[in-house]
């Protein structure tokens, strides 16, 4: 058979699997390797023409005919596969929750000297999830339902998949994924797997497709040289937000991350306005660096009523920490979180935007660029320009592009 090989998806719904089937199958096409994902849900949509299969009743054990249709979409995917590996495709993604025993040894059966890889998607991260069931709430799918009646019909289906779902435990060739972390918790590996070293790469390797790193439209405090606070943008502010509204209108933008600051919600509105769809998801990781005792002050403030905090501030900015508040180093942790969610809540084959603050944004760019901690305060971060960045494991893009509108004068 070759390097041949079928990777079987597992899990229950909202725990990444897609995003990470699609991150694998990206990556492996990258590599010249023949690789098609089989998507059950995506057969199921394409098959519906009622939107009777998005009713959590379709999910319901005790739904004969939903039991039926369900297996008959699954059926219909092993076929496809069979044809793709023998037409000389090498690798076939299973993408669908595969939550019972059964449906894992009818895959199996289907694919008789042709090595299965089990992958199974975790996400211990109840925040995180809450957030991925709100926004596949507002897909396509769920459109005629209210948000609320939305969401309250994917909780019910994923309780019917965890009553039928039984442990991924005496399958050979197992891996465990935390799809948060991006990290392996388990794996029991019995046998000599094509392609396993790249696998085990990709899964623990985070691959941007396209991030737009943007900063806010300038703000009254800006103009005034006051640091942190809720300030709201100036009129130029405002129409930068239109000018980065008008710059990515033919780009597809589904989700923007935000702090809860007024400032990024007032730069991402007009954004989103011209996507449809495009939902704003507000992420306090990304709020700005809260100055403690020095919050709304100007610089100037700051070196005449405390000469002592500019004083201390100077020799290492990084680690320097307000009193009462925080420094770059103290929310390290908490961006570096903000950005985990990003990458959980995205597809992987979406367009990200972060519309952030200075010292937010310098954080954010740092974890992909491996700058110095003694640089990190100094990574420039205008607002008129935005950053591009694509990483994967043939190329590192970075680049900073203006949206400045020459006519407007700023």
């Amino acid at each position: 058979m070759g390097r041949k090989l079928v990777i079987v998806m597992v899990g229950l719904p909202a725990r990444g699997k897609s995003t990470m089937a699609r991150k694998l199958g990206r990556t492996l096409e990258l590599d010249g390797i023949r690789v098609r994902i089989f998507n059950n849900g995506e057969l199921r949509r394409q098959l519906d023409t009622n939107s009777n299969t998005s009713s959590s009743e379709f999910f319901s054990p005790a739904n004969v005919q939903g039991r039926e249709m369900r297996e008959q979409i699954s059926r219909m995917n092993i076929e496809k596969a069979q044809t793709f590996l023998a037409d000389g495709g090498e690798v076939a993604i299973m993408d669908a929750s595969n939550v019972t025993r059964e449906r894992r040894q009818t895959i199996a059966a289907a694919f008789p000297g042709v090595p299965l890889c089990y992958l199974e998607c975790l996400n211990a991260d109840e925040e995180a999830l809450e957030a991925n069931l709100e926004r596949k709430a507002r897909l396509k799918e769920f459109r005629h339902l209210p948000p609320e009646k939305a969401l309250e019909s994917f909780v019910k289906r994923i309780a019917y998949y965890e009553s039928i779902s039984e442990p991924l435990d005496t399958e050979p060739n197992r891996i465990l994924v935390d799809s948060f972390d991006s990290c392996i918790l388990q794996e029991q590996i019995t046998e000599v797997l094509p392609y396993y070293d790249r696998i085990r790469d990709i899964i623990t390797t985070r691959v941007v497709r396209n991030l737009f790193l943007v900063r806010h439209g300038e703000t009254v405090y800006n103009r005034e040289d006051r640091i942190g606070g809720d300030s709201e943008l100036t009129d130029k502010g405002l129409e930068q937000a239109k000018a980065l509204a008008e710059h990515f209108a033919t780009v597809r933008i589904p989700i923007i991350f935000t702090s809860n600051y007024t400032r990024t919600l007032q730069t991402a509105s007009p954004i989103a306005e011209r996507q449809d769809p495009c939902s704003i998801i507000a992420l306090p990781e990304f709020n700005e660096i809260h100055a403690g005792v020095c919050e709304g002050m100007t610089y100037e403030e700051i070196r005449q009523k405390m000469p002592h905090v500019a004083k201390a501030r100077g020799p290492n900015k990084y680690r320097y920490v307000y009193p009462g508040g925080e420094g770059y180093k103290t929310m390290e942790e908490r961006v570096h979180r903000g950005l985990k969610k990003v990458f959980f809540l995205n597809n992987y084959d979406e367009n990200i935007m972060i519309v952030g603050h200075r010292a937010v944004n310098r954080m954010i760019l740092s974890s992909f660029l491996s700058r110095q901690e003694e640089e990190i305060p100094y990574i420039y971060m205008p607002q008129d320009c935005y950053y591009h960045i694509q990483i994967d494991p043939h190329k590192r893009l970075f680049e900073l592009i203006a949206y400045r509108n020459v006519t407007s004068g700023w």
